[in-house]
């Protein structure tokens, strides 16, 4: 059974520190979300966000988009149950229900940054993932515009496994149109190198473009 993560007041009171790596693997990590400090449930990262980790023995920052999001029990035995209440009578009535759940989430790695050395920043799979008990943040708008300048991700993004691939790259092209303020160049670049990944595959190429709300 896993314990729940400290509360956010008692570890980074940096607003972007939203979670903390509890397993990695090469191509991927699952983090924890750190309790609110109020009586609520711990703000789930959207599908296709960007957050960032660290190998700090390496000193390399590692970028990833969210693909999956679950809240589920901290105890594994016992399911939650429906108990026909608003969140302010929970709160009211049942505040230890907030304590009883966490909420973890899936991180595709899609490159890394050799902040240390040369600060260049690399879309391919680091040598290594974040080590556990990492601090997870959210990316700061200027990271991912700066990273994807280049759109090799889009490629690792298409390959994700358990997860509608297609949604996902769309969904992180939207995130990265917003925040790129709407550049029309930027997104007509990205439909058109999905269009060459999938050149041979019109279905999931029309899937993908009708999910980019331009």
């Amino acid at each position: 059974m896993r314990l729940p993560l400290p509360q956010l007041a008692e570890r980074d009171r940096n607003p972007a520190h939203i979670a903390e790596v509890i397993e990695t693997a090469t191509t991927e990590f699952l983090a924890q979300c750190l309790e609110p400090e109020d009586l609520s449930f711990p703000a789930m990262p959207p599908f296709g966000s960007w957050v960032k980790s660290f190998d700090e023995e390496a000193d390399n920052q590692i970028y990833g988009v969210v693909y999956h999001a679950t809240t589920s029990p901290i105890d594994s035995v016992h399911r939650a149950r429906a108990l026909g209440m608003s969140l302010e009578d929970l709160r009211q009535q049942q505040p230890q229900i907030f304590a009883m759940l966490k909420t973890e989430f899936r991180v595709a790695i899609v490159g890394f940054e050799t902040s240390a050395r040369d600060g260049r920043c690399y879309q391919h799979l680091p040598p290594r993932p974040p080590q556990v008990h990492q601090a997870v943040y959210q990316c700061e708008p200027n990271e991912v515009i700066g990273f994807t300048d280049e759109l090799d991700f889009l490629r690792t993004l298409l390959q994700v496994g358990g997860v509608p691939s297609e949604s996902l790259v769309a969904a992180a092209i939207r995130e990265v149109y917003q925040l790129r303020k709407f550049d029309r160049d930027w997104l007509v670049l990205a439909g058109r190198t999905v269009g060459t990944l999938l050149k041979d595959d019109y279905d999931r190429l029309r899937m993908i473009l009708n999910q980019i709300h331009p």
